[in-house]
């Protein structure tokens, strides 16, 4: 099973990868090829947008980073997109022109080449890094000191390969290499036959080790492949052309933007993912801070706060009945038969009180056999006719039913109180629904008592 997992995994990825590239390669082309007037301006505008598509993943995974420090392997990967934003703007200043929209024939193609070099180099390696801290993520290295020295050195590493594109960029005359002829924009040998097929295993192993390490184990893991992949196809397709002025030029940038625009959507699913098991979590511990556990009725600190809420209705003319009932001899029922028994028992009003209330009602279980109930815009009368339903209903229960093994018949006393006015406070409305119910007990309990 262990390898039957992994495989399948990895069977999907391929299939996503096929059609994923099959898709993309075909829009963008079909794109430059049927709008070939906008070529010439479609290289730095898409450098652009892929500039602020960058910044925005480096953002999101140094934002997931600072909420979460174990995931320190994103942080490798926040600095190989910020760096690669950071490079495409000396792509941009490899066209002097780019912003007002024209074309120019200074373009600086062979700078534009070196700096796609190093952005590859960069983030080759940072996402290698990234599997790297992801793999050992469980060990005991999650110390202040051990994120600084690793932190420090992503930076570092970044900052020394930012400065030599820098240099290698027409800025250093010992430090030059002739990828692309500006004159004929011919692709040199060295691109061609070394720097092209260079990156392209660079790339390959970064996706090898990225399946065989995280073995694909969540989305996040299966865009970063999807990607790596995105990339070798991309250094394919610039293969296929022998200069800058031919199409393929074009269609690669284009394919690299659509697919890192794929990558931030399925980013933003990741995060909708997150958010939504988070909420979910949320609410399942709101539901316990506020309900029994036994029986999953309110608790009293939520009934006494829904009774405080609905004062305003009372004051607009709705009254608000409390019914406070107990189950009578329910002692007798834990010394004889046990604790397990005695659960049941309660288990079973708690069922009848919560079946026997409107939605916006309030039902809660506020002692031990001890139950109240809050009646939204119920009157005496009704609500006196409810607490007799319910009464009836527990009383005349068969306990060796289906339904409720119980192990004995049961009886419960209530008392009825309504609030028409504020002059009454809550604790006083609740003392004396109690009050009647004490009178029920001792009028022989098994009754309903209306405070009067």
């Amino acid at each position: 099973m262990l390898l039957k997992f992994p495989l399948q995994r990895f069977l999907i990825y391929i299939t996503i990868c096929l059609i994923g590239i099959l898709l993309l390669n075909h829009f963008s082309n079909v794109f430059i090829r049927h709008v070939p007037a906008i070529a010439p301006i479609l290289f730095p505008t898409l450098t652009m947008f892929l500039m602020v598509f960058h910044t925005m993943i480096a953002v999101f995974m140094v934002m997931k980073y600072l909420c979460d420090r174990r995931r320190l392997y994103l942080m490798a990967i926040a600095c190989a997109f910020a760096s690669s934003a950071v490079l495409m703007l000396g792509t941009l200043n490899s066209y002097p022109t780019w912003f007002l929209c024209g074309a120019s024939d200074n373009i600086n193609y062979n700078d534009a080449l070196i700096f796609y070099f190093f952005r590859n180099i960069i983030m080759a390696v940072l996402f290698i890094t990234s599997v790297v801290l992801y793999a050992i993520k469980s060990r005991d290295m999650h110390s202040m000191r051990n994120h600084i020295f690793i932190l420090g050195g992503l930076f570092g590493f970044a900052i020394v390969m930012l400065v030599l594109s820098w240099l290698y960029s027409s800025h250093d005359s010992l430090l030059s290499v002739k990828l692309v002829d500006n004159n004929t924009f011919q692709y040199s040998e060295i691109w061609n036959n070394i720097v092209n097929w260079a990156l392209v295993v660079i790339w390959l192993i970064t996706l090898f080790t990225l399946i065989f390490t995280t073995q694909l184990n969540n989305i996040f893991w299966y865009s970063g492949a999807f990607f790596c992949a995105c990339y070798i196809f991309t250094l394919l397709v610039l293969m296929s052309g022998q200069d800058t002025a031919s199409y393929s030029w074009y269609q690669a940038r284009l394919f690299e933007t659509i697919s890192t625009l794929f990558l931030i959507f399925v980013l933003f699913c990741d995060v909708f993912t997150l958010y939504r098991q988070s909420n979910t979590k949320y609410l399942n511990s709101y539901q316990n801070s506020i309900r029994d556990p036994l029986t999953r009725l309110f608790n009293r600190s939520y009934f006494y706060d829904s009774f405080t809420a609905l004062q305003p209705t009372i004051a607009n003319g709705h009254p608000v009945s409390v019914i406070v009932s107990d189950l009578d001899h329910f002692k007798r029922i834990n010394d004889k038969y046990g604790h397990l028994q005695g659960d049941k028992v309660i288990q079973f009003v708690a069922r009848v009180l919560q079946d026997s209330v409107r939605q916006n009602d309030v039902a809660a279980r506020i002692g031990g056999e001890e139950f109240a109930l809050l009646l939204v815009n119920t009157s005496p009368e009704v609500a006196r006719t409810i607490a007799e339903r319910i009464r009836l209903a527990i009383s005349q229960h068969d306990a060796g039913s289906s339904n409720a093994q119980l192990p004995e018949s049961i009886t419960i006393s209530m008392g009825v109180f309504t609030a028409t006015d504020l002059s009454v406070s809550v604790e006083e409305c609740v003392r004396r629904a109690d009050e009647a119910m004490y009178r029920a007990k001792e009028a022989g309990r098994n009754r309903v008592v209306v405070w009067e």
